[in-house]
């Protein structure tokens, strides 16, 4: 390489590809980024993890059940787990995110995580609520308390492990994994209501 061609390269080689001011910010928007992301274009090593989660309630109150299924596609194949729970006394928005809540927290190290669930209630809330009511001190717009509480606080915490993209899904619409989560809580419910 002779050196007038290196010192043309030179300041190329340093120079970033563009910037704001160059392109402009017609039509740009933003990248969305993930909380906690240390550089906002660094790729990620995280496993990937798709979780189903569902939950169900014999009455509302009553007896409930809840499910998870994790699902990882590696290098070696996929790996599933599945796991359900109950409780005697509870909601049908309880046990829905208790599903999410478990799932998420049989993870042993930090995922990109895309949750599916069949609840809007736990779908919007990850992807709108749960900042604003963090920031209003657990209160919805109305000022009044926010239901569950509790639990939205649990799953508040295990969201800051992992990187999670909530998507809703049509339950009872034929979803495999969806109906999969959907037997698992049932029948969880069923077993909560023997106990009575």
């Amino acid at each position: 390489m002779t050196a007038s061609l290196r010192s043309m390269i030179a300041p190329l080689a340093r120079a970033s590809v563009f910037t704001m001011s160059e392109v402009g910010d017609k039509g740009a928007r933003a990248l969305p980024r993930w909380k906690g992301d240390p550089e906002p274009f660094e790729m990620s090593t995280r496993p990937q993890v798709e979780l189903y989660c569902d939950g169900a309630c014999l009455g509302n109150p009553g007896p409930g059940g809840w499910a998870y299924l994790l699902r990882m596609h590696a290098p070696g194949g996929t790996r599933e787990k599945e796991g359900a729970g109950s409780e005697v006394a509870t909601t049908n928005n309880r046990m829905e995110l208790s599903g999410a809540i478990q799932g998420l927290s049989v993870l042993t190290k930090p995922c990109e995580v895309t949750l599916f669930g069949d609840s809007q209630y736990v779908v919007k809330g990850i992807q709108s609520w749960l900042e604003g009511w963090k920031r209003a001190g657990w209160r919805k717009a109305d000022k009044q308390p926010v239901l569950n509480a509790d639990l939205w606080q649990e799953l508040d915490q295990q969201l800051q492990k992992h990187r999670v993209e909530a998507r809703w899904v049509r339950g009872h619409a034929g979803h495999p994994e969806n109906e999969r989560v959907d037997k698992l809580a049932s029948e969880a419910a069923k077993m909560a209501a023997a106990r009575i």
